[in-house]
């Protein structure tokens, strides 16, 4: 893997991770499904308008287009409901557990669907970055406090099987169609059952426009989907899905350093260790050794 295609997979795991609190701060003005509609809509215009300025083709194809419809209801629909309403049910660190059984699925579902194969190595590594998850999270999972109500749990676990198949999907196509309007498109396809939803359950006239909610919007829309997956389209373009997808560990370990580093949140020894475990797994997962379909 080139450094380049990592850079690019460091920087889209990076602004995922910086979602969490832009989404908390914009809660405080906005109803949950509302605000995903609007960072939906927004994301996908974004990425449609620049795609017809710069004269991308245009998707075409029954195939590819139940394939996009596919990555928006499992991206955009099922993963922000989950993204923005699981806080209100479950502890911070029991979301970051469930949430990191993605890769694990994905790299699984890449196996079966995609054909790909993976190193025997490349499992273990993948239960060493999971397990490092696990240790991080450890500290908050110890709290107790908010811990899994049903609803709660299965709005994770909604969100974390969406964005699996998601990816698969994306995988699926990513030689296939232009990736500012494929992802374009599908942030608009996902952004459908969202809209349908916050007007049938929520008063979309409720939003309070300041600078803070504004600055959220457009940092959620224009950085934390727009173009992280246009980013993470790219990077599937080259890399294997089961390769790429264990980088997800990341997410939380920059999820911690943006608490360390603006809200004043302290690391822990026991995080320093999941952070190492994180790492090795994403090197072993790397690593060349003999495919085990």
């Amino acid at each position: 893997m080139s450094p380049t295609v990592i850079s690019k997979i460091v920087l889209a795991m990076f602004l995922w991770a910086a979602c969490f609190p832009l989404i908390t701060a914009g809660l405080q003005y906005a109803p949950h499904l509302t605000f995903a509609t609007m960072r939906a809509v927004l994301a996908g215009a974004a990425l449609v308008g620049l795609a017809m300025i710069l004269r991308r083709p245009f998707p075409r194809g029954g195939r590819i287009w139940v394939t996009l419809a596919v990555v928006g209801l499992g991206a955009t629909s099922l993963g922000f409901v989950g993204m923005f309403h699981a806080a209100e049910f479950v502890s911070p660190g029991l979301a970051t557990v469930i949430a990191n059984t993605q890769p694990l699925l994905a790299a699984m579902l890449g196996v079966a669907w995609l054909g790909e194969h993976l190193p025997r190595i490349g499992w273990i590594g993948l239960s060493v970055g999971f397990a490092g998850v696990l240790v991080i999270a450890l500290p908050q999972l110890l709290e107790g406090g908010q811990d899994g109500s049903a609803i709660g749990f299965a709005y994770i676990v909604l969100a974390a099987v969406g964005v699996t198949i998601s990816n698969v999907a994306i995988k699926s196509i990513a030689d296939k169609v232009d990736g500012l309007f494929g992802m374009g498109m599908q942030l608009l396809i996902g952004s459908v059952p969202l809209a349908i939803a916050a007007f049938a359950m929520e008063d979309p006239t409720a939003v309070q426009w300041n600078a803070a909610f504004t600055l959220s919007l457009l940092g959620l829309a224009l950085f934390g989907s727009a173009l992280v997956y246009w980013v993470w389209f790219s990077v599937l373009e080259e890399v294997e899905l089961n390769r790429a997808i264990v980088f997800s560990f990341l997410v939380p370990i920059f999820g911690l350093t943006i608490g360390a580093l603006f809200f004043g949140e302290r690391l822990s020894g026991i995080q320093f260790s999941g952070i190492a475990l994180v790492i090795l797994g994403i090197v072993f997962v790397n690593l060349k050794g003999r495919p085990q379909g």
